[in-house]
């Protein structure tokens, strides 16, 4: 699409990567997508830039793809979400979207960069990649809409996290990451994504969310409230196949602190072998499902027996991601509404500003 800034993205590693060459385009066979979610699966992917294949020192291969920033865009914002959602979510995504990579490209190579031969990889750990089969024109206009638009804060670009579904109120930074204060990075109130809220909109509910969420995403219903119930047994099992500890029978889970969503940050797990205190909310997630948790703002309940005995715990809990900056499905909703992109991005990212990118 015309801008002089490229990005690398590491799409898949593997011990030996299928691909095949198109006429403008390549195939990369069985990639993997949603790595650890609930979500985990793998699929064809068709790309456009150029293909690197790195022989890596233990055997295994990596495909790094090469192509202009704004083409990357087209295909994250309809990997992220359908490129059938409303324009004016598109656009505010391919802002986000745009800001995050240019950090993660002027990141390159420092110290805090989570990658050393590419920029960003393709899944979630960064943000979705999924080639160009998901596309379609309307994401081209919306990213050529935005072309070059980021947000700062000063003159900072800001570092754009965002979430599926924020399950009623967004979430700090220091709750999911670092412990510090990020200024755009605000607790605030979102009615949009809750599923009453979408019925008694304009839209109907399936209906928006078949607009605005991909295929395999729509799978998951319960995303603004959900519940996981698991035996004494299970729970013991699953904590010590994810931690690698063995803390006998589980006592208790005992929530030390939360975000102001009401994301765990801080968990004692209590076991008859071994106490240890976790965070922050991904580890939580991760060592308490066989996959992952969809978010770590949940209550515990326990169901005892007669000898009062823990028979099962269950987890009653909000949302779908981590919980901070945008919500997408509140966003897309949002923009059903009539909502502006700008709109949009003050709503999710306060004390921020629109601007344009130097090449």
């Amino acid at each position: 699409m015309g801008t002089s800034r490229q990005i690398k993205v590491g799409i898949l590693t593997a011990p030996h990567i299928e691909w095949e060459q198109r006429e403008n385009t390549f195939v990369l066979k069985r990639v993997r997508i949603g790595i650890g979610f609930h979500w985990d699966r793998h699929e064809d992917q068709e790309f456009q830039g150029t293909l690197t294949i790195r022989n890596n020192p233990d055997g295994t291969q990596t495909a790094i793809n090469t192509l202009d920033l704004e083409d990357y865009l087209c295909s994250v914002i309809s990997s992220e979400m359908n490129a059938d959602s409303p324009m004016e979510l598109l656009k505010a995504h391919a802002v986000i979207s745009r800001s995050w990579a240019i950090r993660a490209i002027e990141n390159y190579n420092s110290p805090t960069s989570n990658h050393q031969f590419f920029h960003v990889c393709a899944d979630d750990h960064c943000q979705r990649y999924e080639g160009i089969r998901r596309m379609n024109q309307r994401a081209v206009e919306a990213v050529r809409a935005t072309t070059g638009q980021v947000l700062l804060y000063g003159d900072e670009i800001c570092d754009c996290r965002y979430h599926k579904c924020c399950g009623g109120r967004t979430e700090i930074w220091r709750t999911c990451w670092e412990d510090i204060d990020v200024p755009y990075i605000r607790s605030v109130e979102c009615k949009y994504c809750n599923p009453s809220y979408i019925e008694k909109s304009l839209l109907h509910h399936t209906s928006l969310l078949h607009t605005c969420l991909n295929d395999y995403d729509q799978e998951t219903t319960d995303f603004h409230d959900w519940k996981v119930t698991y035996t004494a047994e299970e729970l013991a099992q699953i904590i010590r196949a994810k931690s690698g500890i063995d803390f006998g029978e589980i006592i208790d889970l005992v929530p030390l602190h939360r975000g102001p969503s009401g994301r765990i940050d801080s968990l004692r797990i209590v076991g008859t072998k071994h106490t240890e205190v976790i965070g922050k909310e991904l580890k939580i997630r991760l060592w308490l499902s066989r996959t992952c948790l969809y978010s770590s703002w949940f209550e515990v309940k326990k169901t005892l027996n007669s000898q009062l005995s823990i028979v099962n715990y269950q987890l009653v809990g909000h949302g779908w991601g981590h919980g901070a900056g945008l919500c997408q499905i509140g966003a897309a909703v949002m923009a059903a509404e009539g909502h502006s992109y700008q709109d949009i991005l003050a709503h999710y990212y306060a004390n921020s500003r629109l601007s344009v990118a130097a090449q």
